[in-house]
């Protein structure tokens, strides 16, 4: 038994050992930890960088997209309006590139393609932003900035003659269209007409002109029912939009000019045109006339209507820029009574803005058989600049309603369009723009 039993010795420095191991861990433990801390700030402040790196781009490319979209050049075919389109996208696309912050910091290098030339009918905005941003952590390891960039390309689509070979093209969509239904015939070759009523194709490019049509936009009739109506469709005359079933107006809550506000009640027909209508409009949409018996009290609409939306109030509206060229391409001026301007936001009159109240979209429909059925078929859309005199004045007033206006983008789908919309323009634009990279 004695033998078995062993003696054990217990040494003091190996306790003392243990302790050292212990620590040395924890020492590394720490080291590492630490390590990885710091360079997860470094990573998150890459990644931040990154995603502000894309939201310049994208901002960037649907500026220069929006610029094509009102100048336009989708609807001409002259080769310098697209050269000079471009380079007026290529400023602002630039701008607004360089007014975002990557990292803290501007934008290091920004690049900008506005591909007007290889497609006029759907033009399209490249823009690339690229950052040197500085780390903080990593400089241990002698990196001493991280390069980050992001690029966006954003289109504006414009159907009108993109059908060949027998293939439909791909009919479009676009909200806070106006109660005005044309008739598909050109005011400055009457009875020619707009679009080629099939295929969508425009027949009189020159209606760019720069200059108010001859005719003057003014209701077809007063008394619409079918004994009041006109002998034949006339250029320029719109039947009103029935809102309570094709153009619901939007609340009075939302128009904030004075119509809303101006100490009467405005009818669904005035806050259609003051507001917008949310629902898009698409190619070969139905839509419903109101053929109601007003008389002149459809006119009166219309010019309190058209001065709300326009700001025109004291004839103080957004104009069209003459300035350095004949349009098209388009360039627009902001006016005295343009809200932004009445905030003190920094924006001032006579300012060069590519958006504006005064820019809106009217539906054409077929007009070959007259009157027309109802409903009508939408086979394509105007986008139209209204002047900025007072409709309220004696010579453009309440009497007869007269709207007087500038051609700036026509699109055309024809009736042979099919399918669902793919494209959906928001705001009041007649070609949508939208991003087709990233997807």
């Amino acid at each position: 038994m004695r033998h078995l039993l062993k003696r054990v010795h217990h040494h003091p420095g190996r306790r003392n050992e243990q302790g050292v191991v212990i620590t040395l861990i924890a020492v590394f433990m720490l080291f590492v930890v630490g390590a990885m801390a710091v360079l997860a700030i470094d990573v998150v402040t890459f990644y931040t960088a990154r995603s502000e790196a894309q939201l310049a781009a994208d901002g960037a490319a649907l500026a220069g997209a929006r610029v094509l979209a009102n100048s336009g050049m989708t609807s001409s075919n002259v080769e310098t309006v697209a050269t000079n389109a471009a380079a007026f996208c290529q400023t602002v696309a630039t701008q607004v590139a360089k007014s975002n912050t990557v990292g803290g910091q501007g934008p290091g290098t920004v690049t900008v393609t506005c591909n007007t030339t290889t497609s006029q009918n759907n033009p399209t905005v490249t823009v690339r932003v690229q950052s040197n941003i500085p780390t903080f952590f990593a400089r241990i390891w002698g990196s001493t900035q991280i390069a980050v960039a992001a690029s966006a390309t954003a289109e504006a689509y414009n159907p009108s003659g993109l059908a060949t070979g027998g293939t439909p093209p791909t009919p479009v969509a676009t909200t806070c269209v106006k109660p005005w239904l044309l008739p598909n015939i050109d005011p400055n070759n009457s009875p020619n007409p707009i679009f080629n009523t099939t295929t969508g194709a425009i027949q009189d490019y020159a209606l760019l002109s720069g200059a108010p049509v001859g005719t003057l936009l003014q209701t077809a009739c007063t008394n619409c029912t079918p004994g009041g109506f006109p002998g034949g469709a006339t250029a320029w005359q719109f039947l009103p939009g029935d809102p309570a079933t094709s153009f619901a107006p939007p609340p009075a809550s939302s128009v904030t000019c004075s119509p809303a506000v101006g100490g009467f009640t405005s009818t669904p027909y005035e806050l259609a045109i003051a507001g917008c209508v949310d629902k898009p409009i698409a190619c070969n949409t139905l839509l419903y006339a109101d053929l109601s018996n007003y008389g002149n009290k459809r006119k009166s609409e219309t010019a309190r209507g058209v001065n709300c939306l326009a700001h025109t109030e004291t004839s103080g509206g957004d104009t069209v820029d003459t300035t350095n060229n004949t349009p098209p391409p388009f360039e627009f001026l902001s006016g005295a009574d343009n809200p932004l301007v009445q905030a003190g936001t920094g924006l001032h009159s006579e300012t060069d803005v590519f958006v504006s109240d005064s820019i809106v979209t009217v539906p054409v429909f077929d007009s070959s058989v007259w009157p027309p059925p109802q409903p009508v078929q939408v086979i394509g859309f105007v986008q139209l600049f209204l002047a900025p005199a007072g409709l309220q004045t004696p010579q453009f007033g309440a009497q007869r309603g007269e709207v007087s206006t500038t051609i700036i983008n026509m699109v055309g789908c024809g009736t042979g369009a099919t399918g669902t919309p793919t494209v959906i323009g928001n705001g009041p634009s007649a070609v949508p723009v939208r991003l087709i990279t990233p997807p």
